[in-house]
């Protein structure tokens, strides 16, 4: 009991620190991001493989925006996982705290412990971004959760297929959480994918909002994948949107935000 106790206690981080969010619903605002190292995925487009295992040391910045990073090691205990946030969280800064990764939910059992300490000492809203492909984790900690992004897998896209899995993940957290969907789109995406995509989340609620989001082209030195993603073109991009629109209210098409604002 004593073992599984201290191993629920800490975490393996990659970095904590302070920027403007830029995908999805909550777009352009300041949160508070903390990196979960592993992902148990391995899409083409995957722009954060440094994440999928955890490093000896993870990254903490001092002051919050200035990319005064610390090293700390692995795995970082809740305590001190709580001073870090305490420290970033300066009055009227932030708008919430953003559990990302690598997928944070393959840390269930950390964040049913520290969430509601987080939360209590900030008074901030917490935001997953998610796989969308272990529901049975997200059930452990969605009574702390005030928002969830979920990331629906093209298998032309990314590779990965979780249909099923995106369907149970959505249908807990709709009614109970502010929802959103973001779908990754390249030059490969199938459009009977994306219509069986649209009909997936209208079957749990139509008013659920999906941001589509062109992928990043990777620079050759960080592709890992034999099958390079590439942008899609702006007419298929406009074709899509009217297809998904048939079955779904609310279909945007936002580009990574944060790249463009050089806030990596």
């Amino acid at each position: 009991m004593t073992a599984k106790t201290t191993a629920e206690s800490t975490a393996r981080l990659v970095e904590v620190f302070s920027a403007i969010q830029g995908e999805g619903l909550n777009v352009g605002t300041r949160q508070i991001f903390i990196r979960f190292a592993f992902c148990d995925l391995r899409c083409h487009f995957c722009d954060s493989a440094h994440t999928w295992n955890a490093p000896a040391s993870c990254r903490i910045e001092r002051s919050p925006g200035l990319r005064d990073f610390e090293s700390h090691p692995n795995p970082v205990p809740l305590p001190t996982l709580i001073e870090w946030v305490e420290r970033q969280n300066l009055p009227c800064l932030h708008d919430s705290i953003s559990l990302t990764g690598g997928e944070p939910l393959l840390h269930a059992p950390f964040l049913q412990e520290f969430l509601p300490k987080v939360r209590s000492l900030t008074g901030l809203p917490i935001y997953l971004e998610t796989g969308g492909h272990r529901p049975e984790q997200l059930a452990l900690i969605l009574p702390y959760l005030d928002s969830v992004g979920m990331d629906l897998k093209l298998p032309s896209v990314s590779g990965e297929s979780h249909w099923q899995a995106h369907t149970q993940l959505l249908q807990l957290c709709h009614t109970r959480l502010e929802t959103f969907v973001k779908i990754i789109i390249s030059h490969s995406t199938d459009l009977a994918e994306l219509e069986r995509a649209a009909l997936l989340v209208a079957d749990v609620s139509p008013e659920i909002p999906v941001f589509l989001q062109p992928v990043t082209p990777l620079a050759a030195s960080e592709q890992f994948s034999q099958t390079p993603a590439f942008a899609p073109a702006p007419e298929a991009v406009l074709t899509w949107q009217a297809s998904m629109k048939r079955f779904l209210k609310h279909v945007r098409v936002v580009p990574q935000t944060h790249k463009m604002l050089n806030q990596l």
